[in-house]
Order: C-alpha cells, then sequence, then structure tokens
C-alpha cells in the first residue's frame, strides 16, 4: 500500500477533525444553538465511520519529526483578527481537508470517498448558516438610542419630529409607516435618508427591504410576519443592516442563524402606540440581554419614568416613539431620554411616553 497516501490522509484526518470541532464549539458556546452543534457532531461521528478502515492504518504511517510541513507557517497562519476570522478559516480549512481526503481515497477505497463526498456536501450548506452569523458588529454597535417616526404618532410634523429626535442625539431612526402606498413611502424614506445622512444617524426603514435599497437606507427592520431576514438579508446585500422584531429567545437564536445585525426585544410594557397580545416584559429583555450575542434594543412603553428598569436589564439600546414624537418638544424630549441612557440616576421628566 502507498505509504505516502497514507500519511496524507493522516494529515488531513486531522485537519478536518479539529476544524469540524472549532466550528462545533462556536456553534455550541458562542450561538449557544443546540440544533447547529448537534448536526455539526453528528457531521463529525459522520466522517469518523466513513474513514474507519482507513484511520487505524494511516495513524501508524505518521511521521511528525519527518513531516517538512511542520515547519512551514504564513504570517496568516499566526495570527486571526476575530472569533469571526476563527470559525472561517476553520471552515475553509475542513472543505479543503475532505477535498483531498476524497480524492486520495478514489485510489483506495471508492466507496469510502462516495461518502467523504457527502459529508463534504453537508457541510458546505452548514458552512453557508454558519457564516450567516459572523456579522460584524459595525455601524449599529454605537446605538443607545432608537427613535420610531410614525406619523399618526407624532404632536408635530412627522420631519420636524425626525429633526428634532436628530439633534436631541438619536443615534438610530427607523420610518414605520404601514400603510403609505409605494409612491409616498419611498418618497418620505429618501427625505429622512437625506436628514439622517447629513447628521451621521443611522436611517432604518420598517418592513421593506426595496425601499430600503432605493431610498439609500442603512437598512431595513423586520417583524415576525414580515419577509423573514434570510429573504431581507438578499435584497439589501451584505453591507447594510438588517434587524428583526423578537418576542422570545428561540426567536432571538433565529434571527442570529438568519445573519441579523441586531434585534429587538419586546414589548417591554404596554403601549398604546402598538396593541400586543403578548408581553414578554422584562424578563425577555434580560435574557436576550444576557444569552445573545446580536445587540439586543428594548422596545415598547419606555418612557422617562421607566427607563432606568429598561438599562437594568442589560440591553444595548432603548427604542421609542410617543415618548418623543408625542411631546410638544421632541428635541427636548430626546435629549432628556438619551441623558438619563447615559446617567440613568437622573429624576424623571416631565414629558411622559404614551
Amino acid at each position: 500500500m502507498n505509504l505516502a497516501v497514507l500519511r496524507i490522509l493522516d494529515a488531513n484526518f486531522n485537519r478536518a477533525r479539529e476544524a469540524l470541532r472549532v466550528v462545533e464549539d462556536y456553534a455550541r458556546f458562542v450561538l449557544d444553538d443546540g440544533h447547529l452543534s448537534g448536526t455539526l457532531k453528528q457531521l463529525r461521528h459522520d466522517l469518523a465511520s466513513a474513514t474507519a478502515a482507513w484511520s487505524g492504518q494511516s495513524l501508524l504511517s505518521r511521521d511528525t519529526p519527518g513531516d517538512v510541513g511542520t515547519v512551514t507557517k504564513t504570517q496568516n497562519e499566526l495570527r486571526r483578527e476575530d472569533m469571526a476570522a476563527v470559525v472561517t478559516a476553520a471552515g475553509k480549512r475542513l472543505g479543503e481537508a475532505l477535498r483531498t481526503i476524497e480524492e486520495y481515497l478514489k485510489t483506495l477505497a471508492p466507496t469510502d470517498a462516495a461518502a467523504v463526498e457527502a459529508v463534504r456536501y453537508r457541510f458546505y450548506d452548514i458552512e453557508m448558516r454558519v457564516a450567516r452569523t459572523l456579522r460584524p458588529a459595525g455601524r449599529f454597535g454605537r446605538v443607545r438610542l432608537y427613535v420610531l417616526i410614525t406619523e399618526s404618532s407624532c404632536e408635530r410634523p412627522w420631519q420636524e419630529v425626525a429633526e428634532g429626535a436628530i439633534a436631541g442625539g438619536a443615534d438610530c431612526l427607523q420610518l414605520r409607516e404601514k400603510s403609505l402606498d409605494g409612491a409616498e413611502l419611498l418618497r418620505r424614506a429618501r427625505l429622512l435618508v437625506e436628514l439622517c445622512r447629513s447628521k451621521d444617524v443611522l436611517c432604518i426603514i420598517n418592513d421593506r427591504p426595496d425601499i430600503a435599497v432605493l431610498a439609500g437606507a442603512d437598512g431595513v427592520h423586520v417583524g415576525q410576519e414580515d419577509l423573514p431576514a434570510v429573504e431581507a438579508r438578499k435584497i439589501v446585500g451584505p453591507e447594510k443592516i438588517v434587524g428583526v422584531s423578537t418576542h422570545n429567545l428561540e426567536q432571538a437564536r433565529q434571527a442570529v442563524l438568519d445573519g441579523a445585525d441586531y434585534i429587538g426585544v419586546g414589548p417591554v410594557f404596554r403601549s398604546s402606540t402598538k396593541t400586543r397580545e403578548i408581553l414578554p416584559g422584562l424578563a425577555y429583555a434580560k435574557e436576550a440581554a444576557e444569552q445573545i450575542a446580536l445587540p439586543a434594543v428594548a422596545i415598547a412603553g419606555i418612557t422617562q419614568e421607566n427607563i432606568e428598569q429598561v438599562l437594568a436589564t442589560g440591553v444595548a439600546g432603548v427604542a421609542v416613539t410617543a415618548a418623543v414624537a408625542g411631546c410638544d418638544d421632541p428635541r427636548a424630549a430626546t435629549e432628556r431620554l438619551k441623558e438619563r441612557i447615559t446617567s440613568p440616576k437622573l429624576q424623571a421628566a416631565d414629558c411622559k411616553g404614551r
């Protein structure tokens, strides 16, 4: 039997097992996703079964001191910029190792080679799913105060509310208009995008990834009944922000797997702005902040009086509508909210959310 082939198989058996373990541990400990980590564990066992007839023989052929490749390293191999780089490198290494095993096994056992090929194709699908989760924190990482602009909730003209919110320190504005026709929604979206861009504030469009793209917005936000985040991403592309409303941890974990950049968590309180049958409350906000790696933004019923309770959950930010739009002076209302976010012990202000 060809000793060189056995040595090649041994080296790539090791590469494949090690790379699979790296990706599996990411799914298990970072994503906290039992299904995905279980799928990867099964793939590891299936690979072991497909190569069982050769692993013992290849191990006996190992000659680590005589392997010239053990001392050959590139600078890129010695450094990883972040966790995403670690997982990506492991995925590429696994794909290469599986292909090498498959090709050389064809000279010894074509049936076993076909089993390895099946493992390789299964991993390609998993690799795509894992890659969706490797989103950088990006621009949304700085968002603490997120203001939703809905004309029916505005005490003053909606553009005045938007201008006041920006002047008061809002980090992100969302245009949320469910009943406008497409042409008017696009017109407003372009106006809001222009305003936000001039002040270096993020602009998100609710529900409509097509409008977000046409208006040049920073991203789109979708709910559980809207277009799925995976599909929204196909429309807006890899660079734009995708946010997802969630009401429980299962939905939050799915948002991670779907490649979201942040999650909305709530409703944390009852709100007259949007009537909801469910109320996950502060308990879910705390769970999401503790267990989900994505930035979590609490929403619904947040006011000057209860914002400290919300911030105590550990969420990255808060989203409000009436607490700004429902005030005669949206700039002052935004300033007070932002001040409470940065200095949560201050006394509650007079202007209340509705």
